[in-house]
């Protein structure tokens, strides 16, 4: 809902609950993934036919000189015995570009291809695993709250139907 001031209001996940949050539109410059950085991950994961479960997370970004980045993300579940789930990506942003590639190493589909796009308020990515028969692919949207604070929210599609969904509220880590 836009209100006169310009707000936009953000329903976000964080510490376990909902929660609204204000978001000024074009007032801050993207600080995740265009940065090297540590930033940490905490919301809710749902598989289909699961109940929500709490995931965490740490996400590290950094960057070589040539603009290539590489990203490893780690998700955890707490009070859980289900596996942790590690992403490996490396990929290319040319400086003034909006739109980028990578490639992935997911610990559970495997090898991983995918894009991405830098939109005002947001970035959002898609991606496909690599010879998978299920048809995997995948979706996540990170939008900006504030400079250093994102709500994320992602999915894996298998064929035409939803497999599982993340939202979680991830922020930079400084020090």
């Amino acid at each position: 809902m836009i209100h006169d001031d310009r707000e936009v209001t953000c329903v976000g996940l964080e510490s376990g609950l909902l929660k609204a949050g204000n978001l000024r539109i074009g007032a801050v410059s993207h600080t995740f993934l265009m940065e090297a950085g540590r930033w940490g991950l905490q919301g809710s994961w749902l598989d289909r036919d699961g109940l929500p479960v709490n995931v965490r997370g740490q996400i590290l970004v950094a960057w070589s000189r040539d603009d290539w980045f590489t990203m490893v993300t780690k998700l955890v579940f707490p009070s859980t015995e289900r596996d942790e789930i590690v992403f490996q990506y490396r990929g290319r942003l040319n400086p003034g570009a909006r739109q980028y590639t990578f490639v992935l190493q997911h610990s559970l589909l495997g090898r991983v291809e995918g894009e991405g796009w830098v939109a005002p308020e947001s970035i959002v990515q898609r991606y496909w695993v690599l010879g998978d028969r299920q048809r995997r692919t995948g979706f996540e949207t990170l939008h900006q709250l504030a400079e250093s604070k994102y709500c994320l929210s992602s999915s894996v599609m298998e064929g035409h139907y939803l497999a599982s969904t993340m939202e979680a509220i991830v922020e930079r880590q400084l020090g």
